[in-house]
């Protein structure tokens, strides 16, 4: 019977981290194909060169990519993960004793050099071009649908939408700052036509919906633009749950696709939720592509 393992009294250890990350891995396989190396360059402008070492931003990007592939919705757990992980230090180009960055990085580039560069939108099409590249684009059929993502908001916090009155202390709130200065912009969080029953005093742009048989809840759709010919994501908008955000949404990522990409499809496809409005603006702006709404 052999003795117990797991003592741990070396002082000195032969280690590669390479040799950790079996070769059929998915991090692997994302590696192979992706191409960041333009990005340093790329936001070399929103750096100073004044202060403390800042983190790398192709760092940042590859985590967020790790926590998208394996459904990591907080930061401050993806950097506990990160820490752990030897598969996610190596797609990440961490060492052993590399230290992960706090999870505050995040939110303060997103808010900050990320939203004033548009970097992430620019990394997602670059990856675009990339399937197209490769062949996975096909340009003749797309699909367009809604994901629905509650809020971090609670249900049980509300205020009537006639009401709002916002105290001084709400509109410091960086949430509330950016709702009241979206109502003055061409394409406002709410519907113009209707104001809104229920309104979030944390999170006033999000919406109040029951939609598929969830509870009610706050919350936005992330709407998708697909490819038919291999499920390729060719574009994505948020916008608050409402029908009709998403239909302009809609119309948004289509023109936004054909300027980008030169692609305009020549079938659209879509559920009964869209009603008559898409249709009508494909009908117009689409040169009479097929259309088909129905539940997909």
């Amino acid at each position: 019977m052999a003795e117990p393992v797991g003592q741990q009294d070396r002082l000195f250890y032969e280690f590669d981290i390479e040799d950790m990350v079996p070769s059929d891995h998915l991090l692997r396989r994302i590696d192979r194909v992706l191409e960041l190396s333009w990005l340093c360059s790329e936001m070399a402008s929103h750096y100073s060169h004044l202060g403390c070492p800042s983190v790398c931003p192709e760092l940042m990007i590859r985590m967020l990519i790790v926590s998208y592939c394996y459904s990591i919705r907080s930061e401050r757990r993806l950097c506990q993960e990160m820490a752990m992980n030897l598969a996610y230090r190596w797609f990440c180009g961490l060492g052993l004793e590399d230290k992960v960055p706090h999870h505050s990085t995040f939110s303060v580039n997103r808010h900050g050099r990320f939203r004033r560069s548009s970097i992430l939108r620019k990394v997602f099409e670059e990856v675009v071009c990339g399937c197209m590249t490769a062949g996975l684009v096909g340009g003749e059929g797309f699909a367009v649908d809604a994901s629905m993502i509650e809020a971090d908001a609670s249900r049980f916090q509300r205020m009537a939408g006639a009401e709002v009155g916002w105290t001084d202390k709400q509109r410091a709130s960086r949430p509330v700052r950016g709702y009241l200065v979206a109502l003055e912009n061409d394409n406002p969080p709410t519907n113009p036509e209707r104001a809104p029953k229920v309104m979030s005093p944390t999170d006033p742009s999000a919406a109040w919906t029951t939609r598929e048989r969830h509870k009610a809840m706050f919350g936005y759709s992330l709407n998708y633009l697909i490819d038919l010919e291999n499920a390729v994501i060719l574009d994505v908008e948020a916008t608050p749950t409402r029908i009709s955000e998403e239909v302009d949404a809609t119309e948004t990522i289509i023109e936004r696709t054909e300027q980008r990409f030169a692609l305009k499809p020549e079938r659209l496809a879509g559920d009964i939720a869209y009603g008559t409005d898409l249709s009508v603006y494909s009908q117009a702006h689409l040169n009479k592509v097929d259309v088909a709404f129905g539940h997909l």
